[in-house]
């Protein structure tokens, strides 16, 4: 067994996570056959047989499950003494596996890159945008950005601020179609909808202090949130969007609010999401100061020095 390198431990934690060797070697950009060989390389070095194949795909044998355990806190070790000299250099480093909606990425994320570079010379990120949620582990991800309350108490949550949700149309289609003066107006409107996230169609308002929810039948609809904003700026109907993504756009005069005066905002909290095993690591934790300080520079208006 000593044969075995951190390398092979690291990518038979991936095949226990993914359960198929062609998508662990996409991954990696490798032929299956290669992987398929490390893997028998590995179960030789062990000894013993580690996964079953079928055509179902691959499940661990109990030796392989001991061997995963190992892996893994032999894997952690070295990545928390990566850390250890990483943060003696004062230099964190190496990749960052970041996952996020379209949304954050385009208008939060990739702004905050330059001054993080700046800041961090050695650090790399890696962008993941999905605007569903991202497995971590199965998906190798080192911080997901996710708006709501963490799911589970196997995480490490980190609140870097909130993202509010607004009507907005562009000012030639309220010209042609007439600006909606209370929520049951919508019913005549073209509505822009999103197909992935169904909850984001339950439009909230207060009227006179009462709440009421108006569930949007999309004339358009999109399972992508950037394409959703594209679309309203094609002046193709009412969206609602985050208002980080639209007061700019509104500033530019290319998106005028709609139902301002009773639009319930419903800010939703912001985490940055890590693995309990990970958070730790000076490269993680370095993406997380810099984002915690980013989003609250964004929200007070000041923008980033």
């Amino acid at each position: 067994m000593r044969d075995i390198r951190f390398e092979d431990m690291h990518l038979f934690a991936r095949v226990a996570d993914l359960g198929s060797l062609s998508t662990v070697a996409r991954e990696r950009d490798a032929p299956v056959s290669q992987v398929s060989r490390a893997l028998a390389r590995i179960e030789q070095s062990c000894g013993a047989r580690l996964v079953h194949r079928s055509t179902h795909g691959l499940t661990l044998t109990a030796e392989g499950q001991t061997f995963l355990d190992y892996c893994r806190r032999i894997t952690g070790a070295l990545d928390e003494l990566e850390g250890e000299f990483a943060q003696q250099s004062g230099q964190p480093s190496g990749w960052v596996r970041v996952a996020s909606s379209s949304v954050v990425a385009e208008y939060l994320l990739i702004p905050s890159f330059e001054s993080l570079q700046q800041q961090h010379p050695q650090l790399r990120v890696e962008l993941v945008v999905d605007d569903r949620m991202a497995d971590m582990a199965r998906d190798g991800i080192d911080i997901a950005i996710r708006t709501g309350p963490p799911l589970t108490d196997t995480v490490v949550a980190r609140p870097l601020g909130t993202l509010a949700r607004a009507l907005y149309a562009t000012p030639g289609y309220l010209q042609a179609r007439g600006v909606p003066q209370q929520p049951g107006d919508l019913r005549q409107h073209r509505l822009i909808t999103n197909s992935a996230v169904t909850f984001l169609n339950h439009w909230p308002f207060l009227v006179d202090g009462v709440p009421e929810v108006l569930v949007a039948e999309g004339h358009w609809r999109s399972g992508s949130t950037a394409i959703t904003a594209r679309l309203a700026l094609q002046g193709l109907g009412i969206a609602r969007l985050a208002t980080v993504v639209a007061d700019p756009l509104v500033r530019q005069g290319l998106l005028a609010p709609v139902l301002a005066h009773c639009v319930d905002l419903q800010p939703t909290p912001i985490h940055a999401i890590t693995l309990t095993r990970r958070h730790r690591l000076p490269k993680i934790q370095a993406c997380i100061d810099h984002w915690a300080t980013w989003f609250s520079v964004q929200a007070s208006g000041a923008g980033y020095p």
